[in-house]
């Protein structure tokens, strides 16, 4: 027994054994001490405390706040003002006034919820977000007419949440429509952030990609669907994606969702769904022959309307007159300045678009083009490179005018004037959102003056005008795309148009004489032609 612990002892305490029994001795001791010391550490701790540690664990710690200390009333009061906030310095349950019933946590959402809320930054409702919500949790049908840019994704999305957690069943239980597939995305990336701490599944459906993987995505029976109408319609007329459990229905973007194009897809969308459920109509305009087809759908909804129909105040929106010819150099005037960071650039048509977006890149920026010639996976690379700064001018047609959320638009520029005015109020809604400042520019020519009066009529105010001499614009080396789109090149343009045949033509062999002249006597087209070949 003793050969072990003798190979741990010094070559001295070999040679004397009761220097060496002595020094084992206080190994032995100094062991039980510590194993002594451990149990009674471990029996003292209480039982709160136990308790408390996996708590903390798993509550995420505010970046601005590493120490872990309570933020103070000062601090949380300030915060409390801010309508939204940077993620990572939300307003915590800790740094809440205890007894505080403000924030979202009026709406008695459960707790994974709120820290889903919490972790995206969000600290106050907004005003669409405050006024439909509870009716939304109230299973009424519900309108709401905002402005771009005001939270209308939120709004919908967690009344959603809410009631999907409550009892659990194989899905779709929710269908959530959009016109754009652009939209759909970010729908669907909002709702992931939403419920990161649920175990809820979303998944989007929409049209120039491959089937295969959306079929497998509805085969797993996701709790919410994302998706657009055509290729919605056609897994379902297919019988891939079944709709007979939906409860939930949004419509988001709803006037452009009821306009002619896109009425019979909604039709056939609404026959397969189940009678008994709860709509839910979100949109920035809602002209009033659509909103005649809005009622149909909808039973005593719950109406909010928060001055839809004009631009936030947080946008500062004027024209400026200009030639058509001359339009791309004041463009480059104005991303030229100080306070340009990105910018959106609309046009009305796709080829007006490309060409812009290359005359752009030529002079220097870092321009890309976003309209709806592109393949998916290329308007993909498009949105991803713009949101991740690797591009810092979008130039689109009117397929990003809708409901597209990109932080830190600092311009848009309507190069041409948008065809209806509710158009120019989704235009130019993709600056000044969140309640941060942004500049919406129109360049306007005399031909436009009957547009312009009619988007200040929707309005009901004037829109400002700032002039600039276009003498002193700098010419810009590319050519500017007319209006009527690309002018096409003509056939054989650049060289000399062919003379009929028997006209006097001078080709070499005596001016003034005719080909016909030329052939030798009797000679026939045949033996021309084998001359020729010779």
């Amino acid at each position: 027994m003793l050969a072990a612990p003798r190979m741990g002892v010094a070559r001295g305490a070999q040679q004397d054994p009761k220097h060496g029994s002595r020094r084992l001795h206080r190994l032995a001791l100094s062991l039980l001490y510590g194993a002594l010391r451990g149990v009674c550490t471990k029996s003292c701790l209480s039982p709160e405390r136990d308790l408390a540690i996996p708590n903390q664990i798993a509550r995420p710690r505010s970046q601005g706040n590493r120490s872990g200390r309570k933020t103070s009333k000062r601090a949380a009061s300030r915060r409390h003002d801010l309508n939204r906030e940077e993620p990572g310095r939300a307003q915590t349950d800790e740094s809440r006034p205890s007894g505080s019933k403000s924030g979202f946590h009026t709406f008695k959402l459960s707790e994974p919820l709120l820290r889903g809320v919490a972790a995206l930054g969000f600290v106050e409702p907004r005003p669409i977000q405050a006024k439909t919500i509870p009716a939304a949790q109230a299973g009424r049908d519900v309108l709401g007419l905002a402005q771009t840019g005001t939270g209308k994704t939120a709004a919908f999305a967690l009344p959603i949440l809410e009631r999907l957690l409550t009892g659990r069943r194989p899905g779709p239980r929710a269908l959530i429509v959009a016109p754009t597939r652009e939209l759909a995305m970010q729908i669907n990336a909002e709702i992931l952030e939403l419920g990161r701490f649920t175990t809820l599944t979303a998944t989007t459906i929409y049209g120039g990609v491959s089937m295969s993987q959306q079929v497998r995505a509805l085969r797993a029976r996701p709790d919410i669907l994302v998706a657009c109408p055509g290729r919605l319609l056609d897994l379902h007329q297919q019988r891939k994606c079944d709709l007979s459990r939906i409860e939930m229905l949004v419509l988001d973007e709803a006037d452009h969702m009821f306009d002619m194009g896109f009425l019979p897809d909604i039709r056939r969308i609404l026959s397969a769904l189940p009678r008994e459920r709860q709509n839910l109509l979100f949109s920035a305009t809602m002209p009033r022959e659509i909103r005649s087809l809005a009622d149909r759908v909808l039973s005593r909804p719950h109406v909010v309307e928060l001055e839809h129909s004009k631009p936030a105040s947080t946008i500062d929106h004027f024209l400026y007159p200009v030639e058509q010819n001359r339009k791309l150099d004041l463009l480059n005037v104005i991303l030229a300045g100080d306070d340009f960071t990105s910018a959106i650039v609309f046009l009305r048509t796709k080829h007006r678009a490309r060409r812009v977006a290359r005359d752009l890149d030529r002079h220097g920026h870092r321009a890309i083009a976003l309209q709806g010639n592109m393949s998916q996976p290329q308007r993909d690379r498009a949105m991803t490179g713009f949101r991740e700064g690797r591009f810092d001018i979008l130039v689109a047609t009117d397929i990003a005018a809708r409901g597209i959320d990109v932080a830190n638009i600092s311009h848009v520029v309507n190069f041409d004037l948008p065809n209806t005015p509710d158009a120019y109020t989704h235009r130019i809604g993709r600056t000044g959102r969140a309640e941060e400042s942004g500049k919406a520019i129109t360049l306007v020519t005399r031909e436009d003056a009957a547009g312009v009066k009619a988007i200040e009529r929707k309005l009901g105010q004037k829109i400002p005008r700032r002039f600039i001499e276009c003498d002193a614009l700098p010419k810009t080396p590319a050519s500017t795309p007319q209006r009527g789109g690309l002018a096409k090149k003509r056939r054989g343009a650049g060289r000399p148009k062919p003379e009929p045949f028997g006209s006097g033509v001078q080709d070499g062999r005596g001016a003034g004489r005719t080909r016909r002249a030329q052939r030798p006597k009797g000679a026939g087209p045949g033996r021309s032609r084998s001359r020729r070949r010779s």
